[in-house]
């Protein structure tokens, strides 16, 4: 949708044009699942699909929403008063945002906010940290802040933790905010620090979405990263970025057999990330295919986070190309998507493989994404003569 057409929804909302618009992309990561929060590494990209927000400074301190996405529903409530989850499941990021603003000390200004993206949900790509890091952008933008990227991350992680009771890391947040048109970013979550890797322009990103209902993802997300926290705790460390094979090995008379599979995942996984910066470098697909498998299994039976559809598109995948191409599961898990690093030329034979074999064997229809590294947030300022 154009931001023309968008200025005009919003007119006919509110009755005049927005003055700006933040805009925050998905995300995907290439390696590194769910080692952000134990302080590990990750390796992901932003996406060319973005949530966009368009705004106007109110007056009062009323924050009035509406969606495109959502055309029957919308959200408004007083910016001055505590804030509370309200009726509205996508309407709750929104006050989120506001609500750590505000706890932080922030004095925010009320909003007219019209929102739309084209982040897919639900397949594991992040549109909640897109939602939050644009928002947080625009908040930025309309109440002058003076936050930097980092901090608009941070807030949008606090948001979940907080406010959604999602006990998530900060890479989803971190990689929307800062990400580098064709680039990954190489995360290290134990200070934040940021290496931008660039993508080889023969490298393909292919997303493949499982459409597997996912259900209880936030119970089982907040219980691995209990499992995890207990694991560190019993073999002495601050949090398993400190973890070795070795001293998980050692430590295992006093792990349970969960906390051991746990610990286990996110000792090697950090191991994978930075093999993979190399291996990426170095546009050696022998060796991301080897990488990305190692990571597939582990997060299939160490931590315990796939799904049949989701292994079996991984299968698909694997079995027509072997180690021509690198596949993965890639996301919060318990469903989504997986991810797939490939050549121009596997492009086709992989959407008719999975077209000719996943539906007929799990009663499902993939949705298959060829996608490109995208940039972070973005705040654009539209004219004030045309708004558009």
């Amino acid at each position: 949708m154009t931001y023309e057409t968008l200025q005009q929804q919003f007119q006919m909302l509110y009755q005049h044009k927005a003055q700006g618009v933040a805009s925050a992309p998905g995300r995907v990561n290439l390696i590194g699942e769910f080692t952000d929060y134990n302080q590990g590494f990750v390796f992901p990209c932003s996406l060319g699909f973005r949530t966009l927000v368009l705004f106007r400074r109110r007056t009062d301190q009323q924050l009035v929403v509406h969606s495109v996405n959502y055309p029957g529903e919308h959200d408004s409530f007083a910016l001055d008063q505590a804030i509370s989850a309200g009726p509205s499941q996508w309407g709750n990021y929104i006050r989120a945002m506001a609500y750590v603003l505000k706890k932080a000390g922030h004095s925010l200004a009320g909003a007219d906010i019209l929102i739309s993206s084209d982040v897919p949900q639900g397949a594991g790509l992040s549109s909640s940290a897109a939602l939050e890091v644009a928002v947080a952008g625009a908040f930025n933008q309309i109440s002058a802040l003076g936050l930097s990227l980092q901090q608009i991350a941070l807030f949008g992680q606090q948001a979940e933790n907080e406010f959604m009771d999602c006990q998530c890391g900060i890479m989803d947040q971190l990689i929307s905010a800062k990400g580098q048109q064709g680039h990954a970013l190489l995360i290290d979550c134990s200070d934040l620090q940021t290496t931008a890797v660039p993508l080889p322009e023969d490298i393909k990103l292919v997303i493949i979405n499982s459409n597997y209902p996912r259900k209880l993802v936030d119970s089982e997300y907040n219980q691995r990263r209990l499992d995890c926290e207990q694991a560190a705790q019993k073999m002495g460390v601050r949090t398993l970025r400190h973890a070795t094979l070795e001293l998980l090995n050692d430590t295992a008379p006093k792990l349970s057999d969960t906390e051991f599979r746990r610990a286990r995942h996110v000792i090697t996984e950090n191991s994978r990330v930075l093999a993979t910066q190399k291996a990426l470098i170095a546009n050696d697909m022998l060796t991301l295919s080897e990488l990305m498998r190692a990571s597939h299994l582990s997060l299939q039976n160490d931590f315990e986070v796939t799904v049949p559809p989701v292994d079996g598109l991984v299968e698909i995948c694997h079995q027509l190309f072997k180690d021509q191409i690198a596949v993965r599961m890639t996301g919060g898990g318990f469903g989504g998507a997986i991810l797939c690093l490939c050549r121009e030329e596997h492009i086709e034979p992989l959407r008719q493989a999975v077209l000719a074999q996943y539906t007929k064997k799990f009663g499902l229809t993939a949705d298959f994404y060829l996608c490109h590294a995208g940039s972070g947030l973005q705040i654009e300022l539209f004219n004030q003569q045309n708004n558009c």
